[in-house]
């Protein structure tokens, strides 16, 4: 019996596992999905690996959709999960029907304007600072200028024990986003639908991601969530608006031919 049920891969950011981020929107979308909360690979271990790159983060995407038995599917990725999603996307581009990204945290190194090099060049100063120090400074990096992000949601508890893995494994990503030879080109022949999710509180990095992106792949539809920034964003904050764009986003890929393996 065919299988109905949408399949769908989640990548999370470099802060909160699968499971957590992605929990307030996996019950708004229900049964109608077969999804599966894949958690960086950049924390598989106690301490990231020596020769840890973007290519075990699209390994381990195929690998989770693999053992999914997934041949093609959805993919969602937030944050440094959009990263791992882009270069999904130029290496299996046949595996994917859509692609939806929230605030991607890196899209590649070539062409940066002189903003995004200082904007980068801040984030190489916020990974120099004291372990204490440096999370606080890389959540206010997210953040419009003027804007403090929001508390994070174990308040003033004590911090969960995957935490203890956050401030070198953000340090392992940062440095692979910079030695990965990411080529935009490709999304020029990625005709299946892309959504980009775009917090207006968000620091204009990610405006200026978005733009590029938009350059280059064919469909791809921008949404400004009113009100919401990296640390606050719409899967988590606006569920059932996000599930809805979603739905939107998987409806178009039903119009849609795959790209020819």
């Amino acid at each position: 019996m065919k299988d109905e049920h949408i399949p769908v891969v989640f990548v999370p950011g470099g802060i909160m596992p699968a499971e957590l981020s992605y929990g307030a929107l996996l019950p708004v979308l229900g049964d109608e999905v077969r999804a599966v909360t894949k958690d960086l690979e950049v924390y598989a271990g106690d301490t990231p690996p020596p020769d840890f790159g973007m290519e075990m983060e699209v390994d381990g995407i195929s690998r989770a959709a693999n053992a999914a038995g997934f041949r093609d599917f959805h993919l969602v990725g937030y944050s440094a999960g959009g990263a791992s999603s882009l270069a999904f996307a130029v290496r299996y581009p046949e595996r994917l029907r859509s692609l939806a990204l929230i605030e991607p945290a890196w899209i590649g190194n070539q062409g940066l304007t002189s903003e995004e090099e200082a904007d980068l060049a801040e984030l190489d100063r916020v990974a120099t600072l004291p372990p204490a120090e440096r999370m606080p400074a890389f959540m206010r990096w997210q953040m419009r200028e003027g804007v403090e992000p929001p508390a994070l949601p174990w308040g003033s508890a004590s911090p969960p024990p995957w935490m203890a893995k956050r401030p070198a494994g953000i340090g392992a990503l940062n440095r692979a986003f910079k030695t990965y030879p990411l080529d935009r080109e490709p999304f020029r022949l990625f005709h299946q639908p892309v959504y980009y999710a775009l917090g207006s509180l968000s620091r204009l990095y990610y405006e200026r991601t978005a733009r590029t992106l938009a350059e280059v792949f064919p469909n791809l539809e921008v949404e400004v969530y009113e009100g919401r920034s990296h640390m606050d964003p719409p899967h988590r904050a606006e569920p059932e608006r996000f599930a809805r764009a979603l739905r939107n986003l998987w409806g178009r890929a039903e119009e849609t031919t795959l790209v020819p393996a």
